[in-house]
């Protein structure tokens, strides 16, 4: 392994632990203190301690390591190694955060004070939902539904937060099932605080991870086209297209180079930009995906007729069609 995947591998395993750190104490801080219901295997062990007392942390550990050796085969070693160290971590995390939020009378210490729960829901929830999208956006996982959610999303086309959705409903609604929350009105309650535990949570996962992988169209028109396209494949990896231009005014022809990369390169794409050719006439937008070669993988299903429509209408010794553009 070179320095720099070494890295690559250690910023993934830092800001997985910033990320972990920031559930840890979203969970216990703002949603355990006032028997909040939420989905995971975090809500599982919350709904296990309200009812038996049973510690959260033993909970969430025992159902990951079932679900992690059932996962190993679809999602290989490499992010099983990851969820692996955030199971350990989120456990001692859990643990900790506990006892420093005990207070001697046996109950938790309420930041928000009594009454103001559904605020410390919103607080609670947006937090956590942040975080979990920290952890997978660094090829993480927390382990428990987020490896169901890892396992669908690398097969199918469906977003982490609504696999997440489908699995939660089923953890949420077991809550009416639990005496120690009261008479069946109150179970009703924490019931849609749960759901509303689940969308706010499972809606900033979402938000966060796409806002952070939006990608952007750039069209570049430079006399030193040349020049621009090796600091921008140098500098970033991308591959770049460079089209044929004929000016109408001018009549002249010229280069235009053509450019799909994340958003969050743009600055550094106009700075090299700008550092070879100031006058240089660029146009940026925004595109709904991009997927291929280093961005996101197409995730749909050919159907086998379709397959074999194609394979019987196309012999070898036959060119393929070139769609227009």
């Amino acid at each position: 392994m070179n320095k720099q995947a070494i890295l690559r591998e250690f910023k993934d395993y830092f800001n997985i632990t910033l990320g972990l750190m920031l559930y840890t104490f979203a969970f216990t801080v703002f949603l355990l203190p006032y028997q909040i219901v939420t989905g995971g295997i975090t809500g599982i062990g919350a709904i296990i301690f309200y009812a038996t007392r049973f510690p959260v942390q033993y909970t969430f550990f025992i159902i990951n390591a079932v679900l992690i050796i059932a996962a190993l085969k679809i999602l290989g070693w490499r992010f099983l190694t990851k969820t692996i160290y955030a199971t350990f971590m989120l456990s001692f995390m859990l643990e900790v955060a506990q006892d420093l939020m005990t207070m001697p009378n046996g109950t938790f210490y309420k930041l928000l004070g009594d009454g103001n729960d559904f605020m410390s829901l919103v607080i609670g929830c947006a937090l956590t939902g942040t975080a979990l999208a920290i952890v997978f956006l660094n090829n993480g996982s927390t382990g428990g539904t987020d490896i169901v959610a890892a396992a669908v999303n690398k097969y199918h086309n469906i977003s982490l937060g609504k696999v997440l959705i489908m699995v939660d409903l089923c953890i949420i609604s077991s809550s009416l099932f639990i005496d120690s929350f009261g008479t069946f009105d109150l179970r009703c309650k924490k019931v849609v605080f749960g759901l509303c535990t689940m969308f706010i949570e499972c809606s900033m996962l979402d938000f966060v991870m796409n806002w952070q992988r939006q990608s952007v169209q750039f069209m570049i028109f430079s006399k030193k086209y040349q020049e621009i396209a090796n600091a921008i494949a140098t500098n970033t990896d991308h591959t770049i297209t460079i089209l044929d231009g004929h000016g109408w005014y001018t009549g002249k022809e010229m280069k235009v180079l053509c450019l799909l990369a994340r958003k969050r390169e743009s600055v550094l794409i106009f700075r090299l930009i700008k550092s070879l050719d100031p006058n240089a006439f660029v146009s940026q937008s925004s595109v709904i995906g991009v997927y291929g070669e280093g961005f996101d993988a197409i995730k749909v299903k050919v159907k086998k007729s379709v397959e074999t429509k194609y394979n019987a209408n196309h012999t070898p010794n036959e060119p393929d069609r070139q769609l227009p553009g």
